[in-house]
């Protein structure tokens, strides 16, 4: 699953640090959900979507085949 975590977390002037103190997840966690290597539970991505000020939806979206 592909996401814009990083454009985000970017505008909003958070380091993977920052967002992950908030979220509840370590700076790897970010670090791997930004690279596409691990997609979280419904509950994280419904944190991200709340500290990052965006729809769930506009955050994660498949890959396109």
């Amino acid at each position: 699953m592909k996401n814009s975590i990083k454009d985000l977390r970017s505008g909003a002037g958070l380091t993977q640090e920052e967002l992950g103190r908030r979220a509840g997840v370590s700076r790897q966690t970010i670090i791997s959900i930004e690279g596409g290597r691990y997609d979280p539970s419904l509950a994280l991505a419904m944190k991200l979507s709340r500290l990052l000020g965006a729809p769930v939806e506009e955050i994660f979206f498949p890959e396109e085949e």
